[in-house]
């Protein structure tokens, strides 16, 4: 058996510790798996997401990401390279002037030679229908297309994993189709935040539900 990539142990997070969110928690994500993280709101799908990430920390428990433990801060500098992460929120994920600025970002910081990352920034908009959009404001577009320029922005990194966090909200029927179809054929392991069975059973291929502070199999 592949060993994981992600493996959480016994994990406990709380915002308030008199109300825990996560509470010995065990999750496991392998290569290759496309795994949909369902639950109500409020359950901590999208705590786990930023927990595999380190912008947060457990109170308890282990987590181990691509075969080590992940504590402190810099331990988190080589998973955030190859993890991506799409926020719920695209207002959070973008932050330059413009699409092509926002998109080239992370390859920029991953050293990558600026030919590279204007091949990486045409291909990768072009793949999710915003082919000309690479000098649009950001501010200036829909909340749709914020959201496939945010997810621009993960898969220009070329991660190991994806983690998506509502990657089909504010998306219309065309789009959503669109990005079905661009999932479905990434090589990436992945977990899928969705609120839309529709769009989460054409995507993955398990589905884990976050209950009382736990993941078990859904039911």
């Amino acid at each position: 058996m592949n060993e994981p990539l992600v493996r959480f142990h016994d994990v406990e997070f709380a915002y308030d510790p008199a109300r825990p969110v996560l509470k010995d928690c065990d999750f496991a994500l392998c290569p290759g798996e496309r795994v949909a993280l369902v639950g109500p709101n409020g359950s901590g799908k999208t705590t786990l997401l930023h927990l595999i990430v380190g912008l947060l920390r457990p109170a308890r428990g282990r987590i181990a990401i691509f075969g080590q433990d992940r504590v402190a801060e810099a331990d988190f500098y080589e998973v955030r390279r190859r993890v991506g992460l799409l926020f719920q929120d695209a207002d959070d994920q973008l932050f330059c002037p413009t699409v092509a600025e926002d998109v080239a970002f992370g390859p920029l910081n991953l050293g990558k030679p600026r030919k590279e990352i204007r091949r990486i920034v045409a291909t990768t908009l072009d793949s999710l229908g915003l082919a000309g959009y690479e000098h649009r404001i950001t501010y200036h577009l829909s909340g749709g297309e914020k959201r496939l320029v945010a997810l621009a922005t993960v898969l220009a990194m070329q991660p190991d994993i994806l983690l998506l966090d509502e990657p089909n909200g504010e998306l219309d029927e065309a789009a959503t189709e669109r990005l079905i179809g661009i999932l479905a054929a990434l090589p990436q392991a992945m977990v899928v935040v969705s609120h839309s069975r529709e769009f989460w059973e054409k995507v993955t291929t398990s589905v884990l539900e976050l209950r009382d502070g736990s993941v078990a199999a859904a039911k």
